[in-house]
């Protein structure tokens, strides 16, 4: 196993819920690493740049709308094959088809406001990561955290 980054966004109707220490929870307790983290209000021309990818969709301004409505908390999440990890603990896009126990199938009202965003492809995740933060931003967690007693 590839140890991987990801971007996540908890999204603004996820941090309107209080749903940030329960999908922090998740991503903790399902072996990924927290090393990188904002909470901001993202702006028009923020989203736009940052959906860009989505410009010619039907969904693209009502994406950016729904994006800059709220606070979203960016975070750098790093583990083994993160990017599949992360995007099986969100579940499916559309709440309707995502697993049982999953952030969007407990906590999503539909496809749209679907609680959380994350990278789906190395490149994907390179591109965003850098997109909201700097490398000195980023704290790796040490392969084998010590302990020191001072006793």
């Amino acid at each position: 196993m590839a140890v991987e980054r990801t971007l996540s966004i908890i999204k603004p109707d996820g941090v309107a819920k209080n749903l940030i220490g329960d999908i922090n929870r998740r991503f903790e307790s399902s072996g990924l690493s927290i090393i990188a983290t904002r909470m901001m209000q993202l702006d028009a021309r923020e989203a736009e740049r940052f959906y860009e990818v989505h410009k010619e969709r039907p969904f693209y301004r009502d994406l950016v709308r729904y994006m800059t409505s709220g606070p979203v908390l960016v975070q750098v999440l790093e583990g083994d094959d993160a990017i599949a990890l992360n995007r099986d603990i969100m579940g499916a896009t559309n709440p309707a088809d995502a697993a049982p126990g999953t952030i969007r199938a407990d906590h999503a009202e539909s496809i749209e406001q679907n609680v959380v965003h994350g990278s789906d492809a190395a490149d994907t995740a390179r591109r965003e990561v850098a997109f909201f933060f700097d490398e000195k931003q980023i704290f790796s967690r040490p392969a084998q955290a010590t302990r020191h007693d001072d006793r």
